[in-house]
């Protein structure tokens, strides 16, 4: 597969979490991140301020709460989701 190719699987892969849309997969991308799995054992907290590190700025927080919603997405069996949880906002401090 080409790298362009690559990239557009990983893209639609993340977008299976809900929450996250063409610009938050983007930015998972640009996080090194290839597929819905390499969040499995992530903390949403680095993840957040990695990013803020790589945009020189602060991100606005809400992308915490998608980074949350993620890793349970990432980390939990399809069957034992949480409705609720699987809303970004439902991760908020």
């Amino acid at each position: 597969m080409t790298d362009n190719a690559d990239k557009k699987k990983s893209l639609k892969d993340f977008r299976r979490i809900p929450g996250v849309g063409p610009s938050i997969a983007e930015d998972l991308y640009g996080l090194g991140y290839r597929s819905v799995s390499d969040l499995t054992g992530e903390i949403p907290e680095d993840m957040y301020e990695k990013l803020c590190m790589m945009q020189g700025q602060t991100v606005d927080r809400c992308m915490l709460y998608v980074f949350r919603c993620a890793v349970y997405f990432a980390r939990t069996p399809e069957s034992d989701y949480d409705p609720e949880l699987l809303k970004w906002w439902s991760w908020k401090d």
